[in-house]
């Protein structure tokens, strides 16, 4: 039997490891810009070195020539992806968070110019960096209203130009759960036809909570009603006149409903038991006004011209003279390290600020590019788009991209749009055609319901194949999910329903 000993073995590995000024700089592009602008001034005033730039606000283009120092060369050699190349073993969740950042400047959606700014690659995801107390606050927040509608949207079976419409709608809905605008704006704006925007707002007050995207008390307080099956005649009645349920006019309200005295008051006591304002359930935080991050305009020669909404981009100068006339004065070791580190965090800040800003503006050009046809003719043009596509036409990894189109918002003549909001699911076509929307897919699918003959019912398997015959490579479980999130019958259920002549299933949006 060997004996247990001890002995000294020296191994050579690889490891990645994120400095905290790498931290830093993935923090800066997830951030919002209010929350920007407030860390910013935290720096401010941590950092001695750092003073705001109130000179006037240079083109995008030329921002990053001001910034160029020896401690921003030595950022670019941390964060080039040569020096992580060499980590051969690094694992798939690192490979996942790479973020790279090498962004030049972008005029228009023509396409990204070549630049000189080299990678940014990030390491394992994780909030560890974002602060002690992460965890604390983001259990204690309260959800808002907006959020608790887009949670919803996440998973409603629409398509992507329903999708859009629905987010509009979400947008104008006030903190009490009212929609504030008028459906013929939003037709207009977005490009579509007002019975679309009528049918999705359907889709809407079907939400949770009941009422939401009501556009009057009366409306709000119907919609209650018909989830508790509780609208009849007399009752839709009683909607029609609320004022003289205000005056308690009850010989007026008899002969209106059509009831009793007894009856009508019945009736009132069930309103009194509705909530009148079902928003204010979520979220009682102030609503922020949402400023964009990018403009997007009509150029001279018709194409898109894709700018940066300076305003919302904090401008920080390291001084560089304070920093001469207090080294000279330092005369411990801990001075100088204290002066050394503020001068090392103002630079990697100030370039970090710049890296996101040119982010940010290539990956909102490359979005533009795809999406001109709903800029041009309205949502129902919206084309399939996900973050691989973008990430690949501007040379990022996914999550770079993910993380820069949370948050951000981009002013367009179609209205202001969250950058994610542009992506939607897509569905590879047969002989390597232009992909196909799944959700797309999925309207083709609910069409081909509503419009069989009751003698001849599809099945999947039918369903598969006449999608193919049509250029959609799909898969029959692919057919029974969407199937099933349209909430249709399996073609059992509705062979059987027709041929008790039951109603055939509603249209599904």
């Amino acid at each position: 039997m060997a004996g247990v000993g001890q002995r000294l073995e020296i191994r050579q590995g690889q490891s990645l490891v994120m400095t905290p000024q790498l931290q830093q700089a993935i923090k800066l592009l997830q951030l919002s810009n209010i929350e920007l602008a407030e860390y910013c001034e935290s720096e401010l005033e941590k950092n001695p070195l750092l003073e705001r730039d109130d000179r006037e606000a240079a083109p995008v283009q030329e921002a990053a020539d001001s910034t160029a120092d020896a401690a921003g060369e030595r950022a670019d050699e941390a964060l080039s992806r040569d020096d992580f190349s060499k980590t051969a073993d690094m694992d798939q969740a690192a490979h996942e968070n790479m973020y790279d950042g090498d962004i030049p400047a972008t005029r228009a959606a023509e396409g990204p110019q070549s630049g000189s700014l080299t990678d940014w690659t990030t390491v394992k995801s994780g909030n560890a960096y974002e602060g002690e107390d992460g965890l604390e606050s983001s259990v204690a927040a309260q959800a808002s209203l907006k959020d608790h509608l887009e949670g919803q949207l996440s998973i409603a079976a629409l398509l992507p130009e329903d999708r859009m419409i629905l987010l509009a709608l979400i947008d104008a809905v006030d903190e009490t759960g009212y929609l504030r605008a008028d459906l013929m704006d939003v037709s207009n704006r977005l490009g579509c036809e007002i019975e679309d925007v009528q049918a999705v707002l359907g889709v809407l007050q079907g939400f949770d909570p009941v009422g939401v995207g009501a556009r009057d008390l009366a409306e709000c307080l119907s919609l209650q009603l018909k989830a508790k099956d509780r609208l009849d005649p007399a009752m839709e009645a009683l909607m029609t006149r609320l004022d003289l349920v205000a005056r308690r006019d009850m010989g007026q309200l008899t002969a209106l409903c059509g009831v009793d005295a007894e009856d009508i008051a019945d009736m009132i006591s069930e309103i009194r038991q509705l909530n009148p304002k079902p928003g204010l359930a979520f979220g009682s935080e102030p609503v922020t006004p949402v400023v964009p991050d990018v403009f997007v305009k009509v150029g001279p020669d018709g194409g898109w011209l894709i700018e940066l909404n300076s305003d919302t981009l904090p401008r920080l100068l390291v001084n560089n003279q304070y920093y001469g006339t207090v080294s000279k004065t330092a005369r411990d070791k801990d001075s100088k390290n204290y002066l050394a580190d503020c001068l090392n965090n103002a630079n990697w800040l100030v370039k970090s600020l710049d890296q996101r800003a040119r982010t940010i503006l290539k990956v909102a050009s490359e979005i533009v590019r795809h999406q001109d046809a709903f800029l041009t003719h309205g949502v129902r043009h919206l084309r399939p788009l996900n973050l691989r596509i973008i990430a690949d036409a501007i040379s990022m990894h996914e999550s770079t991209v993910s993380r820069v189109t949370s948050n951000k918002y981009i002013s367009t003549p179609r209205g202001l749009f969250e950058l994610k909001y542009f992506f939607t699911a897509s569905i590879q076509s047969v002989n390597g055609a232009e992909s196909h929307s799944a959700e797309a897919v999925r309207d083709r699918i609910r069409e081909m319901i509503e419009n069989e003959e009751p003698r001849e019912i599809l099945s999947d398997d039918r369903i598969v194949s006449l999608l193919t015959a049509d250029g959609v490579n799909i898969a029959r479980r692919t057919v029974a999910k969407y199937r099933e999130a349209l909430r249709i019958p399996s073609s059992v259920e509705r062979r059987r329903l027709k041929a008790g002549e039951a109603p055939q299933a509603a249209s599904y949006r």
